[in-house]
């Protein structure tokens, strides 16, 4: 069995399967394309599960991947375990054969073990195989076309060995390949009792998508049973290099000693090396896929890892930022085998290192504050109400505190932070988009033709009708729900615009469209309620999209690739697209980029677009392979997903994007494009929302219209407004300067006039009023000027305004060593329902005007003499 680098048994891979027929398919984003029950892609079988499901077709029937892979939140999350076993990781490789309704159980099997045992000459010996306990199939596919040694063969039953897409769909049973690591390794194979040992690891899975699960648990064989599997590249370059850990692996290597030079460490083998280098790969490669760290969803999983990390290069001692400069290693480790990652290494160290020096301040803090609470500890828990506190107040993360509790010998009260956390609980389940269910699809038999790029009227037939979810043969007047056409002119919602509005017209029924939507790629479903007659399955029908809307909508889809296109040539490069709505009313486009954009680049970039709108070049659409189109320079946008066969978009000479949308035949026809917004929405991300065609002529006009009302008011013509606004503020300072000076030199008169009120206690004036007007403000400088009047003094000042009171103590400093006017205060606040604070010499407090406030001022002299005496 010869060593292999990690690279090689990946591409070694990817060769023996498409020498068998297979497409080899790119890595898709660890972001699923327009699949929100997903965090992130966790298998590689993501990217094609609208081919499992039937609702999408590609053009080849077989394909090999190598997927990269994050398994950090939701259902998948080991996160804790990171660093401290031998196989968890936050991010890996998944190497993985597909059949669509071609190949299925018996060359599947046959391929996995050719591969394993010619290919790569693993000793049978050393193979443990494992199949569900019902599938008589696999099982004499395996003992008697195989001949796997019958010693060497589990049966193992569902728990383990049948898998399922989710409570219903697709299903079928498992069959396991496991590698026997050796004796002088604890663990019994697969089905025994010490199965839970690391003597032997599973490396590759092979799951039949045999059956249909109905709601009921009712099994139905698929009519194209297919072949969907997985193999962990860092399990099988561990075999292949003859090490146990994952961690002892070549892509592990060079990660873990540049991360043991920056904690100044000869020794590689710590757990908090291991956690480094295992969460640069995810962090990076997440950055590079477009996600940036924030206080939810997929940002919030990112910040997550990354603070783990920085908090372990905290335990090694490491205190400057350090983390970001592992991206340089990382890039040259899988650079090659990720081009996209070297492309977006810039921006990836941008952005780690800018998180890293925010949660400085945090770590440090936090830290601090665990230390003390173990030090004041009485047991083995830390508080729950601790643990919240670090997590709310310092934004220090909860499983940092498990960890570290767990490194110490401790336990965390994780009820009592639960209680603690009830409302961001609530929050974040209301939030939360990320749970697989497929039952809340509607089921539908046919697929629609989208007839939509060529008409806005389309004669066709009604193929299903939904109400509340369920299908029925009949809409009646007033009734809401979805209309299913065999052939639609509605664009369907996605790629960031919005679905079309119109009429579904079938004799006397009129249905209004309202909106929209695509179930996979072949399904429109056309949202809205019939305003008279009735609707009913298999009518001829009339669909007609409102050309208007469309018209709108399609000058701010095409405006928006002019926008990519100028921000890309005004501020850099490394601008790429992170969301974006088109509808009628606006366009708004979000992109990375690190800094706000000045008034110059904004006006620079509507310019640019301006530009490209006058100079009315054609909008064309051309329809090629997608590594054709990547050629051609087309930008992919991100959160899309893009088959084999892709639409490319192209503006003149400016802009080429993929984009199966709707557009302009001429940029022209966008007439005016107007930024009516630029602002921040995550850390690394802007925001701008525009305006064209008549809603910026619109825009325009109100601006004007606002313009000359501010002229009228100022008595100035548009040339002159720049010049008056600045005297009017000008002047504004200069009078609030004058009330200022006149506020002092009342409260000086004041002043002169309550020093006489003062009382000698033991030694010392003590003065106590309440005033009857004044500023609240003003108040400290008056009780300053009364210490200088009065010279060795105390005194409480009260101002009632609104049902509120403002309370200031003042203390010369001659006595700040026998009286504290924060004690003073607070017993004058006390009476009024309110507590202040400060300095020995000065202190402030607030409460609510009651009758008790009188009795404590005149109590005030009293309670000094007891001090002093």
């Amino acid at each position: 069995m010869a060593t292999m680098s990690s690279a090689e048994l990946r591409n070694l891979f990817l060769e023996y399967f498409r020498e068998r027929g297979h497409e080899l398919v790119a890595s898709s984003q660890l972001v699923p394309g327009n699949d929100p029950t997903l965090l992130f892609t966790n298998a590689g079988m993501v990217q094609f599960k609208d081919v499992f499901l039937g609702r999408e077709q590609r053009s080849y029937s077989r394909a090999a991947t190598a997927q990269r892979c994050v398994r950090a939140g939701g259902k998948h999350n080991d996160l804790e375990n990171v660093g401290y076993t031998a196989r968890h990781h936050t991010f890996f490789e998944m190497l993985g054969n597909f059949s669509f309704g071609d190949y299925f159980k018996r060359d599947a099997i046959h391929f996995a073990w050719e591969f394993l045992t010619v290919v790569l000459k693993l000793p049978p010996e050393r193979l443990w195989v494992t199949v569900f306990d019902q599938d008589k199939e696999a099982e004499a596919i395996w003992l008697e076309s195989v001949k796997v040694d019958p010693n060497r063969f589990s049966r193992i039953g569902a728990k383990d060995n049948f898998w399922s897409m989710g409570d219903v769909g697709p299903c079928g049973p498992c069959t396991e390949i496991f590698y026997d690591h050796g004796a002088h390794i604890p663990g019994g194979p697969p089905g025994s009792p010490d199965e839970d040992g690391d003597r032997y690891i599973e490396i590759w899975n092979l799951v039949f998508m045999q059956y249909d699960r109905a709601q009921d648990g009712t099994l139905t064989p698929l009519p194209k049973p297919s072949v969907d599997t997985g193999m962990g590249l860092e399990r099988l370059a561990a075999v292949m290099q003859g090490v146990h850990s994952n961690y002892e692996i070549d892509l592990f290597q060079s990660l873990l000693k540049a991360a043991a030079e920056l904690a100044e460490l000869s020794d590689t083998n710590h757990a908090s090396l291991r956690v480094i280098a295992d969460h640069i790969r995810s962090c990076a490669f997440l950055v590079a896929d477009g996600v940036v760290p924030s206080n939810e969803g997929r940002g919030y999983v990112l910040r997550r890892i990354m603070r783990r990390a920085i908090r372990h290069g905290y335990k090694l001692g490491i205190r400057e930022v350090f983390f970001h400069k592992l991206v340089a290693p990382l890039c040259n480790e899988m650079g090659g085998a990720y081009p996209e990652l070297m492309q977006a290494r810039a921006q990836v160290e941008k952005v780690l290192q800018r998180e890293e020096e925010r949660f400085a301040e945090t770590l440090e803090q936090g830290m601090g504050i665990l230390q003390a609470c173990v030090e004041g500890m009485q047991g083995k828990q830390i508080p729950g109400e601790t643990a919240f506190l670090l997590y709310d107040t310092y934004g220090f993360p909860v499983d940092l505190t498990a960890d570290f509790a767990r490194e110490n010998g401790l336990t965390v009260d994780t009820e009592g932070f639960e209680r603690c956390m009830d409302q961001q609980r609530e929050r974040a389940r209301a939030a939360n988009q990320f749970g697989a269910d497929y039952a809340k699809d509607v089921q539908v038999d046919c697929r629609t033709e989208f007839t939509g790029y060529q008409h806005l009227q389309e004669e066709t037939r009604i193929a299903a009708l939904f109400r509340d979810g369920q299908p029925v043969a009949e809409l009646n007047a007033g009734e809401a729900g979805l209309v299913v056409l065999e052939r639609t002119p509605f664009y369907g919602e996605s790629g960031g615009q919005a679905g079309d509005v119109g009429k579904v017209i079938a004799g006397d029924a009129v249905f209004d469209v309202a909106d929209t939507k695509k179930q996979g790629n072949d399904v429109f479903l056309h949202h809205g309620k019939v305003l008279n007659g009735s609707l009913k399955t298999g009518s001829a029908c009339q669909a007609v999209v409102d050309g208007a809307v469309r018209q709108a909508v399609a000058l701010n889809h095409s405006a928006t690739h002019l926008l990519h296109a100028a921000l890309r040539k005004i501020l850099g490069g490394h601008v790429t697209q992170k969301g974006s709505l088109v509808d009628a009313q606006r366009l708004r486009f979000d992109f990375v980029h690190d800094a706000p954009m000045t008034a110059g680049e904004i006006a620079e970039v509507e310019r640019l677009v301006n530009e490209q709108i006058r100079r009315n070049q054609e909008a064309g659409v051309a329809v090629m392979g997608k590594d054709e189109a990547m050629a051609a320079g087309a930008m992919a946008l991100f959160g899309e997903k893009y088959g084999d066969q892709v639409r490319v978009v192209k503006i003149g000479d400016f802009s080429t994007e993929l984009c199966g949308g709707t557009h302009v035949g001429r940029a022209g026809d966008i007439g005016l494009f107007k930024i009516v917004t630029e602002t921040g929405v995550a850390a690394g991300i802007r925001r701008v929302e525009a305006v064209t065609g008549e809603n910026a002529v619109s825009w325009l006009e109100q601006t004007d219209h606002l313009l000359q009302s501010l002229c009228a008011k100022v008595k100035v013509g548009r040339d002159g407004l720049d010049d008056k606004i600045q005297q009017l503020l000008e002047r504004g300072k200069s009078l609030e300067k004058e009330i200022e000076r006149l506020k002092g030199k009342l409260a000086s008169s004041a002043g002169g006039d309550l020093a006489g009120q003062a009382v000698e206690v033991a030694g010392i004036k003590v003065l106590a009023a309440r005033l009857q007007d004044g500023d609240p403000k003003a108040l400290r400088d008056l009780a300053d000027q009364l210490k200088n009047k009065l010279g060795s003094a105390a005194i409480v000042l009260a101002l009632a305004k609104d049902g509120k009171v403002s309370l200031v103590a003042g203390v010369t400093q001659d006595q700040t060593s026998r009286l504290s006017a924060v004690d003073l205060v607070n017993l004058v606040a006390a009476s009024a329902g309110g507590k202040g604070g400060g300095r020995p010499d000065m202190a402030q407090a607030g409460g609510t005007d009651s009758p008790e406030l009188d009795k404590a001022l005149a109590g005030v002299a009293a309670w000094v003499g007891q001090r002093l005496q």
